[in-house]
């Protein structure tokens, strides 16, 4: 199944209810310059509340970071007992080694490049890191900013690389376009922040309406991969 993370959490009932709606992963943002930045005093009380009240490991939380110091990100994820580092900025192969929790490294794609340099460029990054054991998101790029665009990029390049490598895609995702994100790029994993709200707060209603979406789509791809099956089977 195509795992969902659903990103920009800061508050224990929108965490439960995805959670309840089925989520893989929570994510909690502690980039300063973010708008949905959260202190890790409310992060780490929000975890503990949210685990008081849901008793299985998954979903796991992930800690969202970009260009902050290696022990400073490491004393959050230890003291909120984070489940992984999502790190949205320019970490070094070395940076990524040294965490104390396993890494989900975000690359960003150009919508304003022409699409086989984009994919070159992108092919080696993924290389380079999966090669060392590191899970990878492909997010879409806008000047200055790090992640939550709610834009889409050029699906055709998560498409190609999809062919060789495992990713999971962010950018502009929503419960209205996510069954054309699965059936064209096939990621490993979907992120959604602001596709799930509505006036820039989290929204139950769309949370659930885009995790149903997903299974769906992942259903109808098992069905037609069964059927596809059967008749090479059948003489």
């Amino acid at each position: 199944m195509t795992k969902v993370k659903i990103c920009g959490l800061n508050n224990v009932n929108d965490a439960l209810a995805a959670a309840n709606a089925g989520a893989d992963f929570l994510g909690i943002v502690f980039e300063p310059h973010s708008r949905r930045h959260v202190d890790m005093h409310d992060a780490r009380g929000l975890i503990q509340s949210f685990r008081s009240k849901w008793h299985t490991e998954e979903p796991r939380w992930v800690g969202v970071f970009a260009n902050q110091p290696l022990d400073e990100v490491n004393h959050i994820l230890n003291y909120c007992n984070l489940d992984m580092a999502q790190l949205s900025g320019h970490e070094s192969l070395e940076y990524c080694g040294q965490l104390v929790q396993p890494a989900l490294k975000v690359f960003h794609v150009r919508n304003d490049s022409p699409a086989q340099s984009v994919l070159l460029e992108m092919k080696q990054s993924l290389k380079t890191y999966q090669d060392k054991g590191h899970m990878c998101m492909l997010d879409t790029f806008k000047e200055g900013v790090l992640g939550g665009t709610g834009q889409v990029f050029n699906w055709e390049v998560a498409q190609a690389l999809a062919r060789d490598y495992s990713f999971f895609l962010a950018g502009g995702l929503s419960p209205e376009n996510v069954d054309e994100a699965i059936r064209l790029a096939r990621p490993d994993g979907l992120d959604v922040s602001s596709g799930v709200e509505t006036n820039g707060q989290k929204d139950a209603g769309k949370i659930v309406k885009f995790i149903i979406q997903v299974r769906q789509t992942d259903e109808a791809f098992k069905d037609a991969s069964l059927l596809s099956n059967h008749r090479k089977a059948t003489p």
